[in-house]
């Protein structure tokens, strides 16, 4: 049998996710269950309502190819607009391997700052490649107390399976990286302008319409 030809990665759809994408949270939430139990790390689960909410809020990035769900992201603010988080980065297993999940996080950064541009931007991660990805945008590593301070955020951790370590620390560190993106550090904005002279060159790749060129 003559072996499937596999799709280019811009071939796959990167865009804000609306209301008519509810039918991929299902999909998503155990696509995120499984990479965590393939990894070995923890998660903080979300609802089907919750994610669902972000879609008509327009704070989720979905990726598709075709009508099949490829790929997503959150974003959520948090103390008052003052920071935002990039949450929940995920790439189904068929489409990993060829730059996805980078396009994804680079249209969740850009939707990220257009709206809230003056928000410091935060990410926990236990990932490398997240962590990569977050220091080409511009993030630096942080402690935990340079993190939102808001509880409605941090009860998200509770189902977590590393959760006791957040706990048992008084919330000082865990199994996650804190990383953090501040509009007002100079290093930070140097580092997100390379990035967006970046992907531009690699947006002429891409359809046109798709949201993933990161600010200047």
């Amino acid at each position: 049998m003559e072996k499937e030809k596999d799709m280019d990665v811009y071939e796959i759809d990167v865009m804000v996710a609306d209301e008519s994408h509810e039918k991929y949270v299902d999909t998503i939430l155990e696509t995120i269950e499984a990479a965590a139990k393939v990894r070995g790390t923890g998660i903080a689960k979300r609802s089907h309502e919750y994610i669902a909410q972000k879609m008509r809020e327009g704070k989720v990035i979905i990726a598709l190819a075709g009508d099949e769900f490829a790929g997503f992201s959150y974003i959520e603010s948090w103390g008052n607009k003052q920071y935002v988080a990039t949450s929940g980065l995920i790439v189904a297993g068929k489409f990993r391997n060829r730059g996805l999940a980078k396009r994804i996080k680079y249209a969740a950064f850009q939707l990220a700052r257009l709206r809230w541009p003056k928000a410091k931007l935060f990410s926990l991660t236990s990932g490398s490649a997240v962590m990569k990805m977050n220091t080409e945008l511009g993030y630096f590593p942080v402690t935990f107390a340079d993190l939102t301070d808001d509880e409605a955020f941090w009860r998200g951790c509770n189902g977590c399976v590393n959760h006791d370590v957040l706990t048992r620390t008084q919330r000082r560190y865990c199994i996650c990286t804190a990383m953090l993106f501040d509009p007002e550090d100079e290093r930070c904005l140097l580092l997100e302008k390379l990035c967006g002279t970046f992907v531009q060159k690699e947006a002429r790749k891409k359809k046109p319409g798709e949201l993933e060129t990161a600010p200047a």
